[in-house]
């Protein structure tokens, strides 16, 4: 379990057209299910793909576990293959010439990981995920929701210190995107992950956080529990977006 730490983090769009994040601020805590929540637009899913490497910061600072892995004023950006968080996006992104194995099995190909760690891992994270049985199929033989499993043990099989999800569930159907709620929650529980998660539904942030924070324009506009921001909105923009 790993500690995230956001420090008057902004993105600045080129050209000076503006800031997609405004001086962002935000601790995580060990083991904390946090979701990004707002309309599109609002900078969530640039702040964690700000937390992932996989944009960078224009100014303030980003840690994890109290290490800083970007800061532009001191020049220091740590690459996304070395800051031990796994990712899952939108799109299934599951290699559709791989089998289940070996989509799971890559990240430990390339770190050029012992076969018989990557087998052991493998398998430990397709019981997690319930899809053990299944390693010789291909993507094209899965459902939407097994495909999103397959994404998601391919996440979790580096160990990583953070759990990055970038709207997850939105190309499946209600009753698939009802059960991965509660299977991705169960999940984080089960290993005590630090997750942050990003979501336009509002269903999803408040079925599976311990804290969401709601976006808008590049700012954080209230962030609480579920209940504290379901009882106390802050203004009328997030009374109208989580009623």
């Amino acid at each position: 379990m790993s500690t995230v730490e956001f420090s008057n983090v902004s993105k600045a769009f080129p050209g000076g057209a503006g800031k997609a994040v405004d001086d962002f601020n935000l601790k995580i805590a060990s083991g904390e299910f946090v979701s990004f929540l707002g309309p599109s637009g609002c900078g969530k899913t640039t702040s964690l793909r700000m937390l992932a490497g996989l944009e960078r910061n224009t100014s303030g600072r980003i840690l994890i576990d109290g290490v800083v892995v970007a800061e532009p004023e001191s020049r220091l950006f740590v690459p996304p293959e070395k800051r031990h968080v796994g990712m899952v996006f939108q799109s299934y992104a599951v290699w559709p010439h791989m089998s289940v194995f070996e989509n799971v099995a890559y990240p430990l190909k390339i770190s050029k990981r012992p076969k018989a760690e990557i087998a052991q891992r493998v398998t430990e994270m397709l019981a997690v995920v319930e899809l053990s049985g299944l390693e010789q199929r291909m993507p094209s033989q899965l459902s939407g929701g097994q495909q999103q499993r397959v994404a998601l043990a391919r996440g979790l099989v580096m160990q990583p210190k953070v759990l990055l999800l970038d709207e997850p569930l939105s190309n499946l159907d209600a009753k698939l995107r009802e059960k991965m709620r509660v299977d991705i929650r169960a999940i984080q529980q089960k290993l005590g992950l630090t997750v942050v998660y990003v979501t336009h539904d509002q269903v999803e942030a408040n079925t599976m956080s311990d804290r969401i924070v709601i976006m808008r324009a590049g700012h954080i506009v209230q962030t609480g529990t579920p209940d504290e921001i379901r009882r106390a909105p802050v203004d009328a923009f997030v009374a109208d977006f989580i009623r």
